[in-house]
């Protein structure tokens, strides 16, 4: 007992000690910010510059660390899902930052000419970025990157579930930014709500739902401005035509990515009634041939962490204790690598159909007519996304037409956060607010409308006493 109550008064400590920090470090940013406010477009793209080249120089350093935390996460989806999205994120910035800043001409009214008007983008001031454990790199520099394309400082908040991770990001950052730049705080959840609560020009959120409304509250007493990256249920709807083979894999690869721990990973599958046999075979097809054994297989990443794991069984078994159909694709598990599962007789009483499930357990809910499974949707919190397998084109309007998401991909899952050119964000409980490419310049911007008179003034026409003739003239021809 006396050796807990150290090592927690110890804890403590550390965490005050860290939360004080925070502070002295939102001072020094803050102090570098007024010192150099419109940094030029070539002094941000040598910062991303940098990034990148420190980002290509630690890849096997970054894999491993990662892999460590997950216990095992294949290097391939970590250069896939993690470094390249960064690396791609770099370079489309670096090649659009002198466009996107280039003031935005906008028209003046005959009425108040002679003068011009144009919109500034300025940048905010220090941004505050709070990163989630499922993919510490990724959902790290693409804020960052947003961040620094459009001039400001940052301050990153890494997740205490990934200690190597975010102790490696820390110190490579560390190397190649000053402190007054960028820099990475550590530490616990009380950490994070402390982080939370500094006075930021913009505070970034990528997680569950349920932090999110802690951390636009603690937002809201500076009146930060916030983007909430959540998540939600994403509805995955098969079609009447489609071959099943060619919609099985393409939703086996997006559950199956870094073990289902994803924000835009299928959470669960509408299946044309008539169909659903035939795509669940289709599905396990699919996934055994990516992974034809669990066991020491190195491509199967693993579940984050114990209580994580726990949290899956626990809706596996709630599942089963109210009537669901548990088909688990693999008979063994080993470690955390839980296995790939197909759930039928699902129904809204069980967990597993109320939250959004992060993980490889696949619930397949039957339809009988399209207008049934965009009822379904709709009658649930609206997704970050939405996928739809179909080739014709007139379903696919109406899906894009009669569901509400963050994002859709039609005849894909999941690709659509990798496209630069494409804002990346949620909707309604799945979020608020978007980044990505030129989105993320303009989120992390103050877009100041600026208008410009010179000597003349033809205003003066207006100015009091009223009543005068030239004022008659100006309503006679401008108000009508």
């Amino acid at each position: 007992m006396v050796a807990d109550n150290a090592h927690l008064q110890q804890h403590l400590q550390q965490s005050q000690q860290q939360i004080d920090q925070l502070q002295q470090l939102f001072t020094r940013q803050r102090d570098a910010f007024s010192a150099n406010p419109m940094p030029s477009a070539e002094q941000r793209i040598q910062w991303l510059k940098s990034l990148s080249q420190m980002l290509a120089s630690n890849q096997d350093a970054l894999i491993k660390a990662i892999n460590q935390d997950f216990s095992n996460r294949s290097a391939d989806e970590t250069l896939l899902a993690e470094i390249m999205p960064s690396l791609h994120g770099i370079h489309y910035a670096c090649s659009h930052i002198k466009k996107w800043m280039k003031p935005s001409r906008r028209s003046v009214g005959m009425a108040f000419q002679p003068a011009s008007a144009k919109v500034i983008y300025q940048p905010l001031g220090v941004v505050g970025v709070i990163v989630p454990w499922n993919y510490p790199l990724f959902l790290a520099m693409g804020p960052l990157v947003g961040a620094l394309s459009a001039g400001n400082r940052v301050m990153i908040k890494m997740s205490e579930s990934t200690p190597a991770t975010s102790q490696l990001v820390k110190d490579l950052l560390g190397k190649i930014f000053p402190e007054d730049l960028v820099c990475v705080a550590l530490g616990e959840a009380e950490v994070g709500v402390a982080f939370s609560k500094l006075a930021f020009d913009h505070l970034l959120f990528t997680g569950a739902t349920s932090i999110g409304k802690h951390v636009m509250r603690a937002a809201a007493e500076n009146l930060t401005p916030v983007t909430l990256e959540l998540g939600g249920k994403s509805p995955v709807i098969v079609s009447a035509e489609v071959p099943l083979s060619d919609a099985a894999e393409r939703i086996a690869f997006g559950k199956t990515l870094n073990a289902g721990q994803t924000c835009v990973a299928p959470d669960y599958v509408l299946v044309p009634r008539n169909r659903v046999e035939g795509f669940v075979a289709a599905y396990r097809e699919a996934v055994t041939r990516f992974y034809p054994k669990l066991q020491d297989n190195p491509d199967y990443t693993a579940i984050i962490n114990e209580r994580q794991l726990q949290r899956l069984k626990g809706l596996l078994s709630d599942a089963e204790s109210k009537g669901a159909k548990v088909i688990n694709l693999y008979p063994e598990a080993q470690g955390r690598r839980l296995p790939q599962a197909v759930l039928l007789d699902v129904n809204d009483d069980m967990t597993i159909m109320q939250d959004e499930i992060f993980g490889p357990l696949l619930p397949i809910v039957p339809y009988d007519t399209l207008e049934q499974a965009f009822a379904y949707i709709n009658q649930r919190p609206r997704p970050l996304a939405l996928y739809y397998f179909g080739y014709n084109k007139a379903e696919q309007q109406r899906v894009l037409e009669q569901t509400h998401s963050g994002g859709v991909c039609l005849n894909d899952t999941m690709l659509h956060v990798a496209q630069d050119d494409m804002p990346f964000g949620g909707v309604g409980p799945s979020g608020m607010g978007h980044y990505h490419g030129h989105e993320g310049f303009k989120t992390f911007s103050h877009a100041k409308g600026t208008f410009i008179k010179q000597r003349f003034n033809a205003a003066r026409m207006i100015y009091p006493p009223y009543g005068k003739a030239i004022q008659k003239l100006v309503y006679k021809l401008f108000i009508r």
